[in-house]
């Protein structure tokens, strides 16, 4: 019952957040007010410099963590809300949300301050992934990160997902590179302006104070120094000082070291209505040595009017074969980058419902719907609550019962069975496998009213196995649009928020199943009756549930070996 006493050991810790009495032990925090030496010339802090300042806060977490010396391996997107001034004060605080085997990510966020009126505002938050470096010939095994509070669980579990999106991102690309529907035709070329005129080639000397600890270029100089030229490259096109809104994830592939020469090149790739993207890239050579790719990166400027509005941005002219290259990589990143916005970074209450799903968005829309689950579970207080004027229920189940939790798991995560045991499953057919672990199904269930019209809704079902020991299994479900199976007149179409179950393994043949359910309108007539206690359907089906466990709890092709 080891499994259990550390899920309640857990559930004490939790109480900690609103006693306000708890700080993660690998919390680190930085204050810097800026100074005109650390802005340009409008006044405003170089995000170069910001970079710098990030990336040793989140260094100074890793290592308070890992004990020894640690590297920045790749920083996800980051977008920036907010420009900071001359004497604004920047508050930067780091902390590890979960460590792997030798890497672990660690969560930035920076807010700013006005000195005069006392006002704090969100600039940016970031989550960077750092490698432990011991000295000696031993193999880094990081401790795990044991979360007390209710963010640090939530952080925590959605780690593990993030970690997931970063494994596969260059491969989205490159599947949408080789999907011919998705290629675009340059903009007409007297219209055009060559992108070489923003071509920029710079070199600079790593010296010792350009190093960390550990005689390594210090991961946010190297990208202080790609903001610095990706700047001049975009102030060539637009003939105006442009604002950097977004750096697209990316990854460092190599180290530098003092004595290194550093040849940092920028290009605008492409420009779109009131943005334009710049690539840039950091080679290292040291004396006679071939160049060493250090780092790519590409960033997302706009060039603001005095109101502050984005101003449109002359169509560029590619040059043949490498420039077109850059140009349709940067139509692919565009689309993936709303994509990612538009599903992850908004909040879960402005996730819209029933996201078209695409081939491109799949990874993006399967962490939404993972992720929407664990924050579901996460809650501490259940309870009916409103909101302006619709009424936001929870539906909470929870039981144990004694079934191995892998093979709990296997039987609920085959949503094609569920019509064995709820009631509100009339037909279940899958649609497409998208992958090992995420499936569409048809799903379409009863009419609440004598005589009405059956539903049916499309549902994206996302499963995911335990990371480490003491995750639990994980089954969502949420709507998407499938634009192969619109809306007939045949079914109401209904869309689910969030649903779907989580699996703990209290022991090595007992598990803790727990059902969620974020109603929507279309769901909540199912379960008023039962809120209102005019009815035990739900209990009913549970019960039903419980059964059909016991009664699977031996796979069918082991039946009767015995």
């Amino acid at each position: 019952m080891a499994s259990e006493s550390h899920h309640k050991e857990n559930l004490h810790n939790l109480q900690l957040e609103d006693e306000g009495q708890h700080r993660n032990p690998s919390e680190v925090k930085m204050s810097q007010i800026v100074l005109p030496c650390h802005a340009n010339h409008c006044g405003e802090l170089s995000i170069g410099q910001l970079l710098k300042w990030m990336d040793c806060t989140a260094c100074l977490s890793a290592e308070r963590h890992a004990g020894c010396p640690c590297v920045t391996a790749s920083v996800d997107d980051i977008y920036f809300e907010h420009t900071i001034g001359v004497g604004q004060v920047v508050n930067i605080k780091a902390k590890v949300n979960r460590a792997f085997n030798s890497s672990m990510e660690v969560g930035i966020e920076v807010s700013c301050e006005d000195l005069y009126s006392g006002r704090h505002w969100r600039v940016c938050q970031a989550f960077a992934t750092f490698v432990a470096k011991r000295t000696d010939a031993n193999k880094v095994q990081l401790r795990q990160v044991v979360p007390c509070t209710h963010q640090e669980q939530v952080e925590h579990s959605l780690a593990a997902e993030r970690r997931r999106m970063r494994l596969i991102h260059h491969d989205i690309i490159q599947d949408l590179l080789n999907n011919k529907t998705f290629q675009r035709k340059n903009h007409d070329e007297d219209e055009a302006l060559p992108t070489e005129r923003t071509r920029v080639e710079s070199v600079e000397l790593v010296l010792p104070p350009h190093a960390n600890h550990q005689v390594n270029t210090f991961g946010g100089q190297i990208m202080a120094w790609m903001e610095n030229v990706a700047t001049i490259a975009a102030s060539r096109l637009c003939n105006a000082h442009p604002t950097l809104r977004a750096i697209d994830m990316f990854h460092f592939r190599g180290p530098s070291q003092v004595g290194d020469r550093l040849v940092l090149k920028a290009i605008v790739n492409n420009t779109f209505k009131n943005s334009m993207e710049v690539g840039v890239c950091a080679e290292a050579y040291h004396r006679d040595e071939p160049l060493r790719h250090i780092n790519s990166a590409f960033m997302t400027f706009e060039v603001l009017d005095e109101k502050g509005r984005p101003c449109p941005l002359p169509p560029i002219k590619p040059e043949p074969q490498e420039g077109q290259r850059r140009y349709q990589e940067a139509l692919a990143r565009k689309k993936i980058r709303l994509d990612r916005k538009y599903i992850i970074s908004c909040k879960q209450t402005e996730v819209p419902l029933s996201v078209p799903w695409d081939t491109s968005n799949q990874i993006y829309l399967s962490y939404n719907n993972v992720s929407a689950l664990k924050m579901l579970a996460a809650k501490n207080n259940w309870d009916l609550c409103s909101k302006k004027n619709n009424v936001s229920t929870i539906l909470h189940m929870s039981f144990e019962m004694e079934i191995p939790a892998q093979r709990a798991f296997i039987l609920l995560s085959d949503i094609s069975r569920r019509h064995e045991w709820d009631q509100h499953y009339i037909l279940c057919k899958l649609l497409l496998r998208v992958d090992e672990d995420d499936f569409i199904y048809q799903v379409v269930t009863p009419s609440v009213s004598k005589g009405g019209q059956y539903q049916d809704f499309i549902l994206l079902a996302s499963r995911r196995p335990p990371c480490d020991s003491g995750d639990p299994y994980v089954i969502a479900l949420r709507s998407v649009a499938l634009p192969s199976h619109p809306p007939t007149e045949e079914f109401h179409r209904g869309e689910v928020v969030c649903a779907g179950f989580t699996i703990y393994e209290v022991s090595k043949s007992v598990s803790k199943i727990s059902y969620y359910n974020q109603a929507s309108p279309e769901v909540l007539p199912y379960i008023s009756t039962d809120i209102a206690g005019l009815s035990s359907s739900f209990y009913s089906i549970f019960c039903a549930c419980r059964q059909y466990l016991l009664d699977n709890i031996i796979p069918s092709r082991f039946i009767g070996l015995k």
